[in-house]
């Protein structure tokens, strides 16, 4: 019994009610924005896109139709995930078992780094991140680095040449780009002086986002000046980011005009779904580290956080509860608005050849990185009294 009672339940009882709401949210945003992809990729190429999967209303009593064209694809995602659980799991015979098996649920792994990224400021008086650690940087990279072997495996486990040059495409890209989005990120490091992602997140609420310092400390000349090399980290992170999910203009390892699907061309059924889940993943949590490094993740301007702190006076009086989800929604907002920046840019821009991409990492982004680290270091040093 005394071992029992020794058992922090409520903070375990937070903590599991927290992973199960990233859980939900996060496959949510996976399958609508496959949907939305769909949709704004139609609008794009001016074609319908999906219109007709939807959810019979009529059968509900009062109501006499169902839903529009336009809404009717809303029943899409679900109609997607029905097909790959049905849909026959079949596995060549030449693979290399184990580890085919193994590599599409490594593929889900980036989904685990969403633990350390805070979505909301406070609810209830609780803090809205799963694993507030004062490294959770160093955790989120080391999290989503391991994605790299989920295709590296999968192409060499099938077994098959196709998937085979995918993988080898795919780990001499991801070397390239972790490094220049890593060094990308240092300059925001050293401003803020801490690796804990809440910390960065509270200090851009008090003193201004990162690209936006329009209040608190953001207001001296140190903080307009640092905007020079932000700008740079942003838009390294950035292009970083769409290499390191396999995103046009950087999807070479899975081009479906030279290598039919890439690492994945062997796969079927709810394996091939993890992949697909995990690239999506991947966005998300890629735009939720972009809202948490330049944009404020949570916060936005003249709205209190969930302790009724900050922002219009009046607003103070909102309910706690009210205010903290508020906070998340304006987190999953900007998320959402970035993941619709990705498929712009994936239905706009054509693919790069592999020896451009290989330029861009090593020769460029990667320079620009480690010179506006200096740049950095050369401004906090020159304005700090």
């Amino acid at each position: 019994m005394a071992l029992l009672a020794s058992i922090p339940w409520e903070m375990l009882a937070w903590s599991l009610g927290k992973t199960i709401v990233i859980i939900g949210v996060v496959l949510g945003m996976v399958s609508y924005t496959v949907y939305a992809e769909r949709r704004v990729s139609a609008a794009i190429q001016d074609r319908v896109g999906p219109n007709r999967t939807g959810f019979p209303t009529s059968l509900i009593p009062g109501i006499k139709k169902d839903f529009s064209p336009w809404l009717g694809g809303l029943g899409q995602p679900v109609a997607d995930a029905l097909k790959f659980i049905l849909k026959e799991d079949f596995t060549p015979a030449g693979v290399k078992q184990f580890y085919f098996w193994l590599a599409p649920c490594l593929a889900m792994l980036p989904l685990v780094s969403l633990a350390f990224v805070p979505f909301g400021s406070t609810f209830l008086g609780e803090k809205m991140v799963i694993a507030d650690v004062s490294v959770s940087v160093l955790g989120v990279f080391a999290v989503t680095g391991v994605g790299v072997y989920a295709i590296v495996l999968a192409g060499w486990a099938s077994n098959s040449k196709y998937p085979f040059l995918g993988a080898i495409r795919s780990s001499s890209q991801m070397i390239a780009y972790e490094l220049s989005m890593g060094m990308s990120i240092i300059p925001i490091l050293m401003a803020q002086q801490s690796m804990q992602m809440s910390h960065i997140v509270q200090n851009q609420a008090d003193n201004g986002w990162t690209l936006l310092p329009l209040w608190g400390a953001g207001l001296s000349i140190q903080s307009w000046l640092l905007l020079i090399p932000f700008g740079i980290s942003f838009i390294v992170f950035t292009i970083s980011v769409f290499a390191e999910t396999n995103r046009l203009p950087f999807d070479l390892p899975e081009s479906e005009t030279e290598l039919v699907a890439g690492y994945h061309t062997e796969y079927s059924s709810m394996k091939f779904a993890l992949f697909f889940l995990g690239e999506y993943t991947a966005m998300i949590v890629g735009s939720s580290l972009i809202v948490v490094f330049f944009l404020g993740g949570w916060h936005m301007p003249f709205i209190p956080d969930g302790d009724g702190n900050g922002g219009l006076w009046f607003l103070r009086d909102l309910p706690h509860w009210l205010l903290g989800l508020i906070n998340i929604t304006c987190f999953f907002g900007k998320v959402g608005v970035l993941l619709v920046f990705f498929i712009w840019v994936r239905w706009t821009l054509p693919r790069f050849r592999f020896d451009q991409l290989m330029r861009i990492g090593w020769l460029y982004l990667f320079e620009i990185a480690l010179g506006n680290i200096f740049l950095t270091a050369a401004i906090i040093a020159f304005t700090t009294k």
